[in-house]
């Protein structure tokens, strides 16, 4: 399998959405990676429709639950229900069996229902009573949710934040992509919308993720990418300044997505080995979530990107 496989994916995307480059190759590498991907951006930037359109591509089934503050658990993981012909009950499943499930403002869910989703995440299955029931080898949560309104939300607790493989931001677009979306939004609106033809088979995904996996990382990156990751933990090695800003660093999570995501940013480019450069283009997008900053780097307007930046700029390439 070769990154150009991929296109199938990626040109039903671009047909949907225009621009967001990064956010989309967040989308692929987190799915080449087997991990889950937070997204984070203001509202009506094309993050659900990107998201469906990445499920609209692949083999299998995709659901989206909107996550309001009256969700219980159960509307996600399913119930045992009696059946009375058989007198005896049977399980029900929920929304978290699909292949590729949209959370849709997943902070706005109660700790219940995200320590709900905590378990599928991190497991791979979910318990129901006495019984616990794995879920599909193909799967994949992509949560979103609006940084800026805050009534009616419940935060993520960091537990649940580093389940996360990366977290992708998603910005404004520019004055020239927005006229194309106004071009893009005036076709759609005069023909009638089909699904591709085509789509990637989870057999064809499986084969792209075991060629991600046997790309060659040298073990002396594997050195850097802990040694930023440390970095987030003791950064008055690197900076005074550094440490005044950050209150936690990133668990060992972070270096399995460094290293993880190095590779499938690689296989994406076409190179046939892990470089530094791969491991500082998804450096912000694993970090980002997995940092907690002081009040002190608030109040001086500094953000964990900055951070991460200065971070890149200060520890040494082996």
């Amino acid at each position: 399998m070769t990154p150009a496989d991929l296109n199938v994916v990626r040109d039903h995307i671009s047909s949907r959405i225009i621009g967001q480059k990064r956010f989309v190759d967040s989308m692929l590498i987190a799915l080449l990676s087997n991990g889950h991907l937070l997204v984070e951006g203001m509202p009506g930037l094309a993050k659900t429709t990107a998201v469906k359109a990445l499920a609209e591509a692949l083999e299998g089934d995709f659901h989206r639950i909107q996550f309001t503050p009256d969700l219980l658990p159960s509307d996600l993981i399913g119930t045992d229900i009696y059946r009375h012909e058989k007198g005896e009950f049977e399980f029900r499943p929920g929304p978290l069996f699909h292949n590729v499930l949209l959370a849709d403002e997943v902070n706005r869910a109660p700790a219940k229902v995200q320590s709900a989703l905590l378990e599928s995440m991190a497991e791979r299955q979910i318990t129901v009573g006495q019984r616990t029931y794995p879920l599909p080898q193909l799967f994949m949560v992509l949560a979103t949710q609006n940084p800026v309104e805050q009534e009616g939300t419940y935060h993520l607790p960091e537990a649940q934040l580093d389940r996360f493989l990366m977290q992708a931001v998603v910005d404004y677009p520019s004055r020239e992509e927005e006229l194309l979306i106004l071009d893009l939004d005036s076709q759609q609106q005069k023909t009638h919308y089909t699904p591709p033809t085509k789509r990637l088979s989870q057999s064809e995904l499986f084969a792209m993720r075991r060629a991600v996996a046997n790309l060659y990382l040298d073990p002396k990156l594997n050195h850097y990418i802990v040694d930023l990751v440390h970095a987030t933990r003791n950064p008055k090695i690197y900076d005074p300044d550094l440490a005044r800003w950050c209150r936690f660093g990133a668990s060992p999570r972070a270096s399995i997505g460094l290293a993880r995501c190095a590779r499938a940013r690689a296989w994406l480019d076409g190179d046939d080995f892990v470089a530094p450069h791969h491991i500082q283009a998804v450096a912000t997008e694993i970090l980002r979530h997995r940092l907690l900053l002081t009040f002190e780097a608030e109040a001086e307007g500094i953000t964990t990107d900055d951070f991460i930046n200065r971070l890149l700029n200060l520890v040494a390439i082996p």
